[in-house]
């Protein structure tokens, strides 16, 4: 799929089907991750891939907005250090890596951040010193959607030109 047209129909998921996703697109999406830039080329940001039922039940559990997870086939926790002042837009940026790269294959995505920190770093053996940025849960889309009915604001609302302009609203 060309990227632009990735971009323009990619959705969140967040209810997904039972098919498995093949270990072929896992490794893909792992890769995408270890692809994606990071500041000063730190490549500080670790991941976590859970692929059992058990855990990823308690990936919902341990979740405060992400109790959806609980149906994904898989799940990438996206672990990132916080004494780099840029660690959560590298975490944005390996997020939409992943997402991108699945999205390409027919594979959705979800994301969730309101997590229980305690619980999480007990439950999945997390270093005091990482910081939990994201959950992204995967899997096949539980109904077929094609992204074509995005509702997004139109440019000439959101691109300014050389300063910022208030815009008239009459």
């Amino acid at each position: 799929m060309d990227t632009f047209e990735s971009i323009r129909t990619k959705l969140d998921i967040r209810q997904f089907g039972a098919k498995d996703v093949p270990e072929e697109i896992k490794s893909k999406v792992l890769e995408a991750a270890r692809l994606t830039g990071t500041g000063l080329n730190t490549q500080h940001w670790r991941f976590i891939l859970v692929e059992n039922k058990e855990n990823i039940k308690m990936l919902a559990e341990d979740s405060t907005s992400g109790n959806w997870v609980a149906s994904c086939n898989f799940a990438i926790i996206i672990l990132t250090n916080p004494k780099y002042h840029f660690h959560l837009i590298d975490a944005g940026r390996v997020t939409q890596n992943m997402q991108l790269t699945a999205w390409n294959y027919g594979v959705g995505s979800g994301i969730f951040t309101g997590i229980e920190e305690d619980k999480f770093k007990e439950d999945f053996g997390i270093p005091r010193e990482l910081n939990v940025s994201a959950v992204i849960g995967f899997g096949y889309p539980l109904k077929k959607l094609t992204g074509k009915g995005k509702t997004r604001l139109p440019l000439n609302v959101l691109v300014h030109n050389e300063k910022y302009a208030i815009l008239n609203k009459s």
